[in-house]
C-alpha cells in the first residue's frame, strides 16, 4: 500500500461514512498515524440517496471526496481499496491492494441491504443504499415509462407503470411520496400520451403501522399524507417472493410490477475475520463494550451501524442512523489518544437528536425530544437539518438552490438516463 513506517501509533478506519469522517476529523494533529480505507474515493450522503432515485439531485450533490476531507491533515493517508478480510491476532489488514498492519483498528463499514436470506428477492429487487444503486433506479424508472409508450397491452403497461415499496420505514416512506410527487406534477408533462393516471405507488409494510421508532402521531400523519398523495399504504402484509414480475405475500394480495424497491431492512456490512459467532449479534452487527472496542480484541473498535452496544436503556443496541456513527466517532477520537496515553476512556453516551421524515412538498413529520410536529414548519426543519449536516459549501448551495427550483417549478431536471439499466421486459408479455 505504500504507507510509510512512522514512529506514531498506526489507526487505521475502514470505512468513509458518518462515522468514519467524524473519527478522521477529531484525530486532526494527533499524534498518531491515520489510514483510512475505501472502496470508493468519496463519502456518501445516504439521507438523500432517494432523491437521486427520483431526479431531485444528481449524485455528485450528495458525494464528497475523502481525499478532500483530509487536505491539510498531517500523518493521514486514504487508500482505495476493498477490505476482503482482517487477521486480528496477526493485526493484519487483507485488501484487494495489498496488506496492512495496524496498531489500532476502527470498522466503520456502515450498513447494507438485508433481504433475510431471500435469494430470489434480492436478485430481482432494487436496492438503494449506494449512489450506483440510486442511479440504477433511476433508470429502470424512467425505462418502464418510456416502455410503456411502447406496448399497446394494458396489462403489461400498468404493470410498468406499477411501483412497489417494500418497508414503511423513513426510506420507503421518502421514496413512496417522492414517486406520487412525479405522478402528480411531472409525468402528465413528460408523457401527455400516456394515461399516467393509472400509475400506481404501492407502499407495503410488514408491522402494523408505517415509521416504526417515531411516534403515534408521527407514524399517523405519515400515513395520511401519502394517502393525500395517492399512495396505496398496505399494512400488515408481509412479502414473501418476487420473480421479476409479481409480488406474493403471506395474505392473498399479489401485485404485478416491473420495479420493487426493497426497503425493508439493513445489516451490518461486516467483514471475514470478525464474523464469528461469539462476535456477531442480531443484524449482522458486531458486539462491542461501552468504548466501543469489539469484545476479546481491545485494540479493535466498530462504530456506527456495524457496532451493536447493548445497555440496559438500548436493549436492542442503537438505531442504524447516522447520529450514533457521528457522535461515537467524535468520542473514539478522544478515547484511542486516552489508550495511547494510559488514560481511562469515557464510556459512551447516546444523545437523541430526534427522528424525521418528510413526505412530499409541505409535508413532513418530526418527534424532536418532548415535541411533535408535522406539516409545513416540520418540512422546513427537515431542510435546514439536512442542508446542515451536509459536507461541502459547494454541495450545501447546490442541493439549496435544487430544492428552492424544484418548489418554484415543481420540476425534477435530473431526471435523465445517463446509465441504462439492463431490463427483461419480455416476461411481461403475455
Amino acid at each position: 500500500m505504500n504507507i510509510p513506517l512512522s514512529s506514531y501509533p498506526r489507526i487505521v478506519i475502514i470505512g468513509g461514512g458518518f462515522g468514519g469522517i467524524s473519527l478522521a476529523k477529531k484525530l486532526r494533529e494527533k499524534e498518531v498515524q491515520v489510514v483510512l480505507l475505501d472502496k470508493n474515493n468519496y463519502h456518501t450522503f445516504q439521507p438523500l440517496l432517494y432523491q437521486v432515485s427520483t431526479g431531485g439531485l444528481e449524485p455528485d450533490s450528495i458525494a464528497y471526496p475523502l481525499r478532500k476531507v483530509l487536505i491539510g491533515y498531517e500523518n493521514f493517508y486514504f487508500r482505495l481499496a476493498a477490505v476482503n478480510e482482517v487477521d486480528p491476532n496477526k493485526k493484519i489488514i487483507y485488501t484487494n491492494i495489498g496488506e496492512l498492519t495496524y496498531d489500532y483498528l476502527v470498522v466503520a463499514t456502515g450498513a447494507e441491504t438485508n433481504f433475510f436470506g431471500n435469494t430470489e428477492i434480492e436478485k430481482n429487487a432494487m436496492a438503494m443504499k449506494s449512489i450506483p444503486q440510486s442511479l440504477n433506479l433511476r433508470s429502470l424508472i424512467l425505462e418502464n415509462f418510456e416502455q410503456a409508450l411502447l406496448t399497446d397491452d394494458y396489462h403489461e403497461r400498468d404493470a410498468l407503470m406499477n411501483f412497489v415499496i417494500v418497508g414503511g420505514g423513513p426510506t420507503g416512506v421518502e421514496l413512496a411520496g417522492a414517486l406520487a410527487e412525479i405522478k402528480k406534477g411531472i409525468l402528465p408533462k413528460d408523457y401527455p400520451d400516456l394515461d399516467t393516471r393509472r400509475a400506481q405507488i404501492n407502499l407495503i409494510q410488514s408491522g402494523d403501522r408505517l415509521l416504526d421508532g417515531f411516534s403515534d402521531r408521527a407514524s399517523k400523519k405519515a400515513e395520511d399524507f401519502l394517502e393525500e398523495l395517492g399512495v396505496q399504504v398496505w399494512k400488515g402484509v408481509r412479502v414473501t417472493g418476487y420473480n421479476g414480475k409479481t409480488v406474493t405475500t403471506k395474505t392473498d394480495l399479489v401485485f404485478e410490477s416491473a420495479a420493487v424497491v426493497w426497503a425493508a431492512g439493513v445489516m451490518g456490512a461486516n467483514i471475514k475475520g470478525l464474523d464469528s459467532e461469539e462476535l456477531i449479534v442480531r443484524g449482522n452487527r458486531i458486539k462491542v463494550n461501552e468504548f466501543n472496542q469489539v469484545i476479546d480484541f481491545p485494540d479493535i473498535f466498530a462504530i456506527g451501524d456495524i457496532a451493536c452496544m447493548f445497555s440496559e436503556d438500548n436493549p436492542r443496541g442503537h438505531p442504524m442512523v447516522a447520529q450514533p456513527a457521528i457522535q461515537q466517532g467524535r468520542l473514539l477520537g478522544d478515547n484511542l489518544i486516552n489508550l495511547i496515553e494510559n488514560r481511562p476512556m469515557e464510556p459512551f453516551q447516546y444523545k437523541d437528536k430526534g427522528s424525521m421524515a418528510t413526505v412530499g412538498r409541505n409535508k413532513a413529520v418530526c418527534d424532536i425530544g418532548r415535541y411533535r410536529f408535522q406539516g409545513v414548519f416540520a418540512w422546513f426543519v427537515w431542510m435546514f437539518v439536512h442542508l446542515f449536516f451536509l459536507i461541502g459549501f459547494r454541495n450545501r448551495m447546490v442541493v439549496f438552490i435544487n430544492w428552492v427550483y424544484n418548489y418554484v417549478k415543481f420540476d425534477r431536471e435530473a431526471r435523465l438516463i445517463i446509465r441504462p439499466y439492463k431490463r427483461d421486459y419480455s416476461q411481461f408479455k403475455d
